[in-house]
């Protein structure tokens, strides 16, 4: 271990968690990359892999031992997350570390139409009450997923009805942690709404992805029945079937249609709007 190494990063390995510890290596500053297996872990400069595991505290405490601040990224997605989620606190504390910041969901709340915004909202609370200083990175639906949305057939379904949200690039989300990581108290309690700079509605997505992929691609607005319908063939359980549709009904409830300025107010560079991502 590095003596200047103060920084853990969770899911190094993974989409975000891997831009987040690229940003810190390129800033030359120390992390600790926590991973399921080490072997997989980026090769970076001034940074060292340790073994983790969220469902393991022994294991979670020995390597978050001497770090002072811990980039958190959720848990896949299960129907046992926040006790996953909790267990890893739980052992971050133990170890001592003193600052998390975590990386919630817009709107997180204890009733947010999108369900797994629930599980983040609980994760939030549970970090709270930690005694621990923390900062929540409130993300809307990432850019990066969206053009999975379509169907073979040039269409996107889902009940979104005619509702906005603001989609943020991960690479502009990742820039911010790094920022924020950088300088950990001067965001101590603070929660941040990280979003795109555009309000769009599903209809506007399909139009982009149409001019970036010049072919026609629509969407159509399912009724809730017909999303839970057509879903229901990949044999998932009810809570994943829910947390899908909910993607969808979360936009037309306009929940999280609201641009915020915080990416740029907190790194100095405005996010990427999705047709620039898409460009990229």
């Amino acid at each position: 271990m590095a003596p200047t190494e103060k920084i853990a990063v969770t899911g190094s390995t993974g989409a975000l968690g891997s831009l987040v510890a690229h940003e810190l290596a390129d800033r030359r500053i120390p992390q600790r990359l926590l991973v399921r297996d080490t072997s997989r872990a980026p090769k970076l400069p001034e940074a060292t892999a340790h073994k983790f595991d969220y469902a393991d505290a022994s294991t979670s405490t020995k390597a978050l031992e001497g770090i002072e601040v811990l980039f958190m990224i959720s848990a896949p997605e299960s129907e046992h997350r926040i006790q996953l989620h909790t267990s890893f606190i739980d052992a971050a504390r133990a170890a001592g570390v003193k600052h998390i910041v975590y990386t919630s969901f817009t709107g997180a709340a204890p009733d947010a139409e999108f369900t797994l915004a629930r599980e983040h909202f609980a994760t939030e609370e549970y970090l709270r009450t930690s005694g621990m200083h923390f900062t929540f990175l409130r993300d809307s639906f990432y850019q990066d997923f969206l053009p999975a949305l379509v169907g073979d057939d040039g269409v996107i379904r889902g009940p979104a009805g005619d509702g906005h949200f603001a989609p943020v690039a991960r690479a502009d989300v990742a820039r911010t942690a790094a920022t924020i990581l950088a300088s950990p108290s001067e965001h101590a309690s603070a929660t941040y709404e990280l979003t795109g700079p555009h309000s769009l509605s599903m209809h506007d997505v399909a139009q982009i992805l149409s001019a970036a992929r010049e072919q026609s691609i629509t969407f159509h607005n399912e009724t809730i029945e017909e999303a839970y319908a057509s879903r229901s063939s990949y044999g998932a359980p009810q809570w994943q079937l829910d947390a899908w549709v909910s993607t969808y009904t979360a936009i037309a409830s306009n929940s999280m249609a609201k641009v915020s300025d915080h990416i740029e107010i907190i790194t100095g560079a405005a996010p990427r709007s999705f047709a620039d991502y898409l460009r990229k």
